[in-house]
């Protein structure tokens, strides 16, 4: 899962497991960031389709 847009379920799914797997990430490091971005880029999605 890259950092684009999120625009199908299988990409929202696979979003959401990535977003697991970051869990604990430490703020202001790489992870932390990615982490934020992806929390972001669901919630983005989970306005436009819920």
């Amino acid at each position: 899962m890259g950092t684009e847009v999120i625009t199908t379920e299988a990409e929202y799914r696979s979003a959401l497991k990535e977003i697991d797997g970051l869990m604990g990430a430490e703020a202001g490091t790489s992870e932390g960031e990615k982490l934020d971005l992806m929390v972001t880029l669901v919630e983005a999605y989970e306005r436009e389709h819920d």
